[in-house]
């Protein structure tokens, strides 16, 4: 996938990174609007509570919280995030290639590090796609063992990790693309 940006032309880059960011936000809006019946006083951060449960236990408590719509919304959501997955690993993985780019042009540390780190976002988002397969096996009451929960947990853990690297490495650019506009 990286080399596939990289064979793009930078007005090219830019349009698919702009294209994928909004994609990425205008998901991330929906699941925000969708996921307000998943809050509440067991589950204060919605879907993200059930990600990161870790025991049958406390995921039953969350499950007990929710009503019949409320678990419709966190399947629709299970269900939807596979499209963000996509969204979010292009948005970030080449935003990470592009802030390289800039890093590099600069001579600041870390120059290097924008594909590897665009390839860890698609590791994210594979995390992220055994998290949903691990929840939807709870969500459908099918988990008897702590293993799904705990599966679920840790992939979110890392998933939430990557994307967080990302996202700064991405800031880290744009702070240099600014920093050289200032210059210019």
């Amino acid at each position: 996938m990286v080399s596939l940006f990289m064979s793009c032309s930078p007005p090219q880059r830019k349009i698919i990174f702009i294209f994928a960011a909004l994609t990425a936000l205008m998901i991330t809006i929906i699941l925000n609007v969708t996921g307000k019946p998943l809050i509440t006083p067991e589950a204060p951060a919605g879907i993200v509570s059930f990600e990161l449960a870790g025991t049958i236990s406390q995921a039953q408590i969350i499950l007990d919280s929710w009503d019949g719509q409320a678990k419709l919304f966190a399947a629709f959501s299970l269900g939807f995030d596979y499209l963000y997955m996509v969204a979010y690993a292009v948005a970030i993985g080449l935003g990470c290639v592009l802030a390289s780019l800039v890093i590099g042009e600069r001579g600041w540390p870390f120059g290097g590090l924008g594909a590897p780190l665009a390839v860890c976002l698609w590791v994210a988002a594979g995390f992220d796609a055994l998290e949903n397969l691990a929840l939807s096996v709870v969500l459908l009451g099918g988990a008897t063992a702590e293993a799904w929960p705990a599966l679920a947990r840790i992939c979110a853990l890392v998933k939430f990790s990557l994307i967080l690297i990302g996202l700064v490495y991405l800031i880290y650019g744009l702070i240099g693309w600014l920093a050289g506009r200032q210059t210019r």
